[in-house]
Formats: structure tokens, sequence, C-alpha cells
């Protein structure tokens, strides 16, 4: 599986023959290649007159592509917000909550991620084939579906160190922009053009595996609550800046400044695999899977995410105390 961002083809069908070299290597003579883009076929053309655009079939004769399209932008950050909306507002009636519920698209959004990994490992699982994975920059979209396929494919993901180098690797270090994209909430009265809850997006579709799938994650929902809420506000590091170069060096009023994250600031990952934090996150009914999960993506299956969403208008208490009782019987065993 590779990701990338969009080839820069422009208006004029621009080449670039190290590209086509590159992918060309990837398959043997006689073998084929999914590109999936996560832009709709539309999105993609108009791409064109900013520079960007698609891979020609021309150029990529072994490769096939396939527009999955997700939301990554203001779209997605208003179902999110409609969706808090709603989750905060006790006066609605059954009929008026499902209907709120329905309008603001976000378990749509959560199934569409949902369907797009499942392709991209099916792809590489079942038909034994290559994958590019692909929207305009590679850091939103893209980065959503191939670390929801590594999950789905590969046990070391599901696992509590596994999980935290998957998102070192496939959303830190591979440029998810986290200071533009979460910085404010949707509380917050400012509507900034680039703010949008991919990462959170991301988490969530990781519940509804947890979900489905209750002993095959070594660690619970604790552990996506305190990364949903460290990626929004923290006293760690980990989640600040929008790429690598910015950790190491920052602008400040028009000066440069180093940044120097990892010596300024402490990890998160050094934190949460203390041994007295480390428990808390484990799930307690974990057991090694070392099979493909599938989820389903019916709508019946996908579920609203309660522990999240209202967390702060229903007490946690019995939720808390029903882990403890778990990890005190294992434990007890």
């Amino acid at each position: 599986m590779l990701r990338s961002g969009q080839p820069l083809t422009g208006p004029n069908r621009k080449r670039c023959h190290e590209d086509e070299v590159l992918l060309g290597t990837v398959l043997d003579e006689g073998e084929r290649g999914f590109i999936i883009d996560t832009r709709s076929a539309q999105a993609a053309k108009q791409a064109r007159m900013m520079g960007g655009g698609t891979e020609p079939k021309s150029s990529y004769p072994q490769w096939k592509r396939l527009h999955r399209p997700l939301e990554r932008g203001r779209p997605l950050q208003e179902s999110f917000i409609k969706l808090v909306e709603a989750c905060n507002d006790a006066s609605l009636s059954m009929d008026r909550w499902l209907s709120r519920l329905e309008s603001c698209r976000w378990l749509s959004h959560v199934k569409a991620a949902l369907s797009t990994a499942c392709l991209a490992a099916q792809c590489v699982d079942r038909e034994e084939v290559s994958v590019l994975v692909h929207g305009a920059e590679g850091t939103d979209t893209t980065l959503l579906v191939t670390a929801l396929a590594q999950v789905i494919l590969d046990p070391a993901c599901r696992t509590l160190v596994g999980f935290q180098g998957l998102l070192e690797r496939e959303w830190i270090k591979a440029g998810h922009p986290f200071h533009l994209r979460c910085a404010r909430s949707a509380y917050s009265h400012a509507r900034l053009k680039q703010e949008a809850p991919l990462f959170l997006l991301f988490l969530d579709c990781v519940w509804q595996l947890s979900r489905q799938f209750p002993f095959s994650l070594e660690f619970g929902e604790g552990l996506l609550l305190t990364l949903f809420d460290n990626a929004y506000a923290s006293d760690y590091g980990t989640f600040l800046c929008n790429n690598e170069k910015e950790r190491r060096v920052a602008g400040r009023w028009g000066q440069q400044c180093l940044c120097k994250v990892k010596e300024s600031t402490h990890s998160l990952w050094a934190w949460l695999n203390q041994p007295e934090e480390k428990k808390k996150y484990l799930n307690p009914l974990y057991s090694h899977n070392p099979l493909v999960i599938w989820p389903s993506v019916e709508p019946q299956s996908i579920q609203l995410w309660q522990g999240l969403f209202f967390r702060w208008i229903r007490s946690s208490q019995y939720l808390d105390e029903a882990q403890a009782e778990m990890q005190r019987l294992v434990q007890g065993n």
C-alpha cells in the first residue's frame, strides 16, 4: 500500500517520468494495481485548473483509478458542529433528535471512510494487488484511508504500542496539519476555513471497529478519548504544528525561530506508556487475533459514539465501574 499527493498534471496534462518509473517498479510485468482517489471525478477534473489532477491512463497503463469521494473540509466541519449542537440540546423530542442526527450526516461520513478503507484492504488482502491512495495534498483523507486499512489488515496495529506507531507514521510524520485542522473545536464561534475533524473521524472509525470486534483491539475507548482531547488541547508536544518541518522550525511575527518540539516538550507516548497509565487504556477483553477484521458498513451497524458525543451531558460513572469490574475479573483469573 502506497500513499501520495495528487499528480501535478495541470490543464496541459504534464507528465512526470520519475513518477511513472517509480510506480512502474511497484508492479511486475502483467500485474495490475489500483489508484484510490478520495476525491470525486469532478473534483479531480477541476483540480487540473489549479495545477493538480489525476494520473493519465496512457502513462500508467497497469493502474486502474477508482474514485471514492470523502469530505475533508468545510462540509465535514459543519457536520461535526451540527452533531455536537444536536447532542447538547436536551429539549429535542425523539422524532426531532433522529431527524437532526440524520441531517448532520456524521454517520454517513463514518460509513464512507470505513467503506473506502475496506476497499483498500480488500485490494491488498483478497486481490493481492498494490494500492496507491491519494486525494489532493495527501495529508487528510489519504491518511484516513491508509491508517484505517492498516488497522483492519495488521494485528500489530491493533496493539497499544503498534497503534501509537501507526499514528506517528501515518498522521504525524506524514504531515497531517493538526494545527490547522484542530485549531479550535465544535464549541467555538469562529469558523476557520481550514479546520476539519479528520483525525476525530479516524478515531470514530476505530471506535466502530472496537465495538464490532471487542476482543481484537488491545486498547479501549479511553485511549481514543485521550487522543481526541490531546489533538485539540494538550500538555504534550506530540500533536503540535502541521508537519515535521514546522516541528523543527516555526515562523513567528515574520521571523524564524526554532520550535524544537521534541527538545522543548514531552511526548504523549512516553506518558501513556508509563505502567500506571498504560493499564488504564488496555482492553481487559483483548485476545490476539491474527486475522483481518472486516467491519460491517451497513447503516444498521454504524452507531453514534456516545462515549464521546454524550460525555459532557451524561455521567460515565457506570461505564467506568463496568470497566473496573472487567479488569478485576480478568486479573482474578
